[in-house]
């Protein structure tokens, strides 16, 4: 009989994308208006083979100044995890809270990271709880789809 203990490893830890933009140097640059900071957060998860997932964290950071972008940061950061001999419904909670905990303070430091090498001040993301963005994407996949089991999906 073949061994059911469950595994839970991370196999790597790794930046996916990243992408800085600023549209609208250097003239924007002169602006002395305070700009506005939108954030979008998104997990998704894919398996690899049989109990590897990669999962991944993106954050979209748009600083505008008006209706002109003045930055735009883009950042992905993944994870390969191997995760077996769970029951389903651990399974889910594990790929879509767990596992993104662990990613998202990888991603933080990257933003902050990037927006200060580009001249601007670091932008700090927020805690997130992952829990209930889980539980939320759950609620609006069951209401979608008419049933309540799905594997985590969000914006890349």
């Amino acid at each position: 009989m073949a061994d059911q203990t469950p595994v839970f490893q991370i196999q790597r830890m790794y930046l996916k994308d990243l992408s800085l933009e600023q549209p609208n140097s250097p003239k924007i640059l002169l602006e002395q208006t305070q700009p506005q900071v939108d954030i979008n957060l998104g997990v998704s998860a894919e398996p690899v083979t049989d109990g590897i997932f990669e999962v991944c964290v993106t954050a979209t950071v748009t600083t505008k100044v008006g209706d002109k972008v003045l930055f735009l940061v883009e950042a992905k950061q993944a994870g390969i995890f191997e995760i077996r001999n769970l029951p389903q419904e651990q399974m889910q909670g594990i790929v879509g809270i767990v596992c993104p905990q662990m990613i998202y303070p990888y991603l933080r430091a990257i933003v902050s990271d990037v927006c200060t090498r580009a001249g601007f001040p670091p932008i700090l993301l927020t805690e997130v709880n992952f829990q209930a963005m889980y539980e939320a994407q759950q609620a609006q996949a069951a209401e979608a789809n008419g049933s309540g089991s799905r594997i985590i999906t969000g914006a890349n």
